[in-house]
C-alpha cells in the first residue's frame, strides 16, 4: 500500500502510514463509511431526537458502559428528567436512584452539578460554544466535541475508545495509542477526517464502526466498509493494532459488611397480638456514604472499604468504632465477588448485633425497612444484600 512511514527516533511519532494526508483517500473513506452507516446504524433514542441535552445525557451514560446496558436507564431518566430544568431541580437521592446499577456514580453527580450551572449561567439552555461546554463539570474534550458535532453539526473532532482503535487501524499506527505523541497524532487524524458539513454523522459512523465491526479482539474485516482502504488490514496487522496497552494490575482485597437488625417492631393490632400470623417489620442499619469515598451519596450497610481485613473479628472492631457501639459478628450470610477500580474484592456479609442491649443509632445511621431500602439508591452489592434479606425466609419472626 502506498504511503510513507514515520521513524522511531526519540521524540518522533512511531511508525504509521500517512495515507490520511491524502485528500482522495480521506474522501474515499468518508464516502464508504457514511454509506455503510446510513444502512447499518443502530436505532438509538438519542439519535431520533438529537438535542444537546439528550446527546449530553447519552454521552455521559455511555462512558465506560455498553450501549445495551444504557438504553433502559436512558429511557427512564428522560421520563423523569425531560429537560435541564427538571434535572437541575431534582433531589440528589432521586437522581442517584435513577443511576443505580450504572456505576461510576460521580458521572451522575457531575451531570447534576452541570445542569445547575447551565440554569444559573446559561438560562437553562445548553451552551453551544466549545469553551463553555468544556467548562461544565464532567465534560472533557471528547464529550464536548461529541455533543456539539452531533447536536449542532459543529466541525469538532472526537477521540474515544472506538474511534481511537478505528483510526489507529486506518493508519496502521504501531505503538500504544495512549502515548502522548500517538494520541496527538490521532487527534490530528480525527480532525483531518471530518467532512466540511455534518461532522456529527461522520463522528457517529466512526464510533459505530468501532462498536459493531472494528472491535478490539476480533475485528470483522469481511464486513468493514473501508477494509480496502485500511492500512492495518492491507498489511495483515489488524490484530496487532492498537499496540499493547498497559493493563490494570488488580489487587485482591477482602472486605466485610454487617447486617444489624433492629429489634422487631410489631405493627399489628391489639386484636391479633399473640397470633402467629401477626405482622412485623424487620429493619436494618444503614447510612448514606460520605463525600470523597466510594459510592458517595448512596446508602449502604456498615462496610469496610478502605483496607483489606484478615477476618470478620478484625473488621467488626473497625465497624464498631464507626457505628459507635461494640458489635459482635454472627453467621456469614453470603460472599459477593466484585471489582472496583484496581481491586478484585471478596465481600463477606455477616449478621451482627450489639454486645449489650439495643442500638439506637445516631446520625447518619438509621434503621430502614426492606420497603424503604428498595427506594434508597444503593450500589450493586448493597442491592444484592437487600435482595438476600428479602428472600430470607428466616427473618427471626417470633412464633
Amino acid at each position: 500500500m502506498s504511503g510513507s512511514r514515520g521513524t522511531k527516533k526519540a521524540g518522533q511519532i512511531p511508525d504509521h502510514e500517512e495515507v490520511w494526508q491524502q485528500a482522495k483517500w480521506r474522501a474515499r473513506v468518508r464516502r464508504q463509511l457514511l454509506a455503510w452507516f446510513a444502512k447499518c446504524a443502530r436505532d438509538l433514542p438519542w439519535r431520533r431526537e438529537s438535542t444537546p441535552y439528550r446527546v449530553w445525557v447519552s454521552e455521559i451514560m455511555c462512558q465506560q458502559t455498553q450501549v445495551a446496558t444504557v438504553l433502559p436507564y436512558y429511557e427512564r431518566f428522560m421520563k423523569s428528567f425531560p429537560d435541564i430544568q427538571k434535572l437541575a431541580a431534582a433531589e440528589e437521592q432521586v437522581l442517584l436512584s435513577h443511576w443505580e446499577g450504572l456505576g461510576y456514580y460521580r458521572r451522575a453527580k457531575s451531570l447534576h452539578a452541570a445542569a445547575k450551572l447551565i440554569v444559573a449561567d446559561h438560562g437553562g439552555s445548553f451552551p453551544l460554544e466549545f469553551e463553555d461546554v468544556l467548562a461544565l463539570p464532567g465534560i472533557g474534550r471528547y464529550t464536548a466535541g461529541a455533543i456539539l458535532s452531533i447536536a449542532d453539526g459543529q466541525r469538532q473532532p472526537i477521540l474515544e475508545g472506538n474511534t481511537q482503535r478505528v483510526f489507529s487501524r486506518w493508519i496502521a499506527l504501531r505503538g500504544n495509542p495512549a502515548d502522548t505523541m500517538n494520541n496527538r497524532l490521532l487527534w490530528q487524524v480525527a480532525e483531518k477526517m471530518l467532512p466540511r458539513k455534518d461532522a456529527g454523522t461522520f463522528n457517529q459512523a466512526a464510533m459505530e464502526l468501532g462498536a459493531l465491526v472494528c472491535t478490539p479482539k476480533q475485528p470483522d474485516c469481511s464486513r468493514c466498509p473501508v477494509a480496502t482502504a485500511c492500512a492495518a488490514h492491507q498489511a495483515g496487522v489488524e490484530l496487532e493494532i492498537p499496540g499493547k496497552v498497559t493493563k490494570v494490575s488488580y489487587e485482591d482485597r477482602t472486605e466485610f459488611a454487617l447486617v444489624i437488625r433492629q429489634p422487631l417492631v410489631d405493627v399489628g393490632t391489639a386484636k391479633n397480638r399473640g397470633n402467629r400470623a401477626q405482622k412485623f417489620t424487620p429493619r436494618f442499619l444503614v447510612r448514606p456514604l460520605p463525600e470523597g469515598g466510594r459510592w458517595a451519596g448512596l446508602w449502604d450497610f456498615p462496610r469496610t472499604t478502605q483496607v483489606s481485613y484478615r477476618d470478620v473479628v478484625e473488621a467488626t472492631k473497625q465497624l464498631s468504632a464507626e457505628v459507635g457501639v461494640n458489635l459482635v459478628s454472627g453467621m456469614r450470610l453470603t460472599t459477593i465477588k466484585h471489582a472496583v477500580t484496581k481491586y478484585r474484592i471478596s465481600l463477606h456479609v455477616h449478621d451482627a448485633s450489639p454486645m449489650e442491649g439495643g442500638l439506637e443509632p445516631g446520625k447518619p445511621w438509621k434503621y430502614a425497612s426492606l420497603a424503604e431500602l428498595s427506594k434508597m439508591p444503593m450500589s450493586v452489592t448493597g442491592r444484592k444484600i437487600v435482595q438476600i434479606l428479602a428472600d430470607d425466609q428466616q427473618l427471626r419472626l417470633p412464633i
